[in-house]
């Protein structure tokens, strides 16, 4: 399904307000990595957000993403009191690992054995 004009600037505003946020607290280094967040999708009636975080060289992200949904109330507590003006409801914070760097790390090693194996010369 599309997403409409609105879900679209409401994304947006809550991307940005969550990244200050997130420096802010402190929350964007994390077990000596970098947590950044790469992507936020509403639902049609934006009671929901769908945070996807991208976390880079954090040892345990699966122990990252507990931490951060363990402070979700004071992330949420802070996003009310800048977004108060521009939403009347604030959406209900879900937080998602974003798996796409590591599909991309994935891919460009497919690719690389798949020319070194070109390059070598065939057995005959």
């Amino acid at each position: 399904m599309q997403e409409g004009k609105r879900q679209k600037q409401v994304a947006a505003v809550l991307q940005q307000e969550l990244n200050d946020i997130f420096m802010r607290l402190g929350m964007n280094m994390m077990d000596g990595g970098m947590v950044s967040i790469s992507a936020v999708k509403v639902t049609p009636d934006l009671l929901e957000a769908r945070i996807y975080l991208s976390l880079f060289q954090v040892p345990d992200p699966k122990e990252a993403l507990k931490k951060i949904e363990g402070r979700a109330w004071e992330v949420k507590r802070e996003l009310s009191d800048r977004v108060k003006t521009q939403l009347r409801r604030i959406p209900v914070l879900q937080f998602f690992l974003d798996d796409t760097l590591d599909y991309v790390f994935k891919m460009e090693e497919i690719f690389k054995q798949i020319k070194t194996d070109d390059d070598k010369p065939a057995e005959q």
